[in-house]
């Protein structure tokens, strides 16, 4: 199992990224997948997940209506749009799966999990 994200960067307020979690090794359409963060000097967050059909979507309280997490099945890519970014939302941000996760579920931490992507917001 290999998740890589990509899209991360430094952005000011108000701005909007979007990330990418390529996965390869495993059947990427039968899996529920999920984003956490990791801010300075903070444990681990979940943000967002996704069933594996891409019709269910959950998010924490903080980012509603800001981020929107979607898939590509065909592609094997996992993505996070994240649009009025705030410097709360400065923070490592993860993909990860594994087989017993669902996407409402508030998993800090997967089974399979990429190296990470780093969001910073600040003016």
């Amino acid at each position: 199992v290999q998740l890589v994200e990509s899209g991360g960067g430094l952005v000011q307020p108000g701005d909007s990224l979007r990330l990418s979690c390529a996965a390869s090794g495993f059947n990427f359409g039968n899996y529920d997948m999920g984003w956490v963060r990791q801010a300075p000097g903070q444990g681990p967050e979940w943000v967002s997940g996704v069933n594996k059909g891409g019709g269910e979507a959950y998010y924490v309280d903080s980012v509603k209506g800001r981020f929107t997490i979607s898939r590509d099945n065909a592609k094997n890519t996992l993505y996070l749009q994240m649009n009025s970014l705030k410097p709360e939302d400065t923070a490592v941000y993860y993909c990860g799966t594994e087989s017993q996760y669902r996407a409402w579920m508030h998993n800090r931490r997967f089974k399979y999990m990429g190296q990470g992507t780093q969001v910073t917001v600040s003016p």
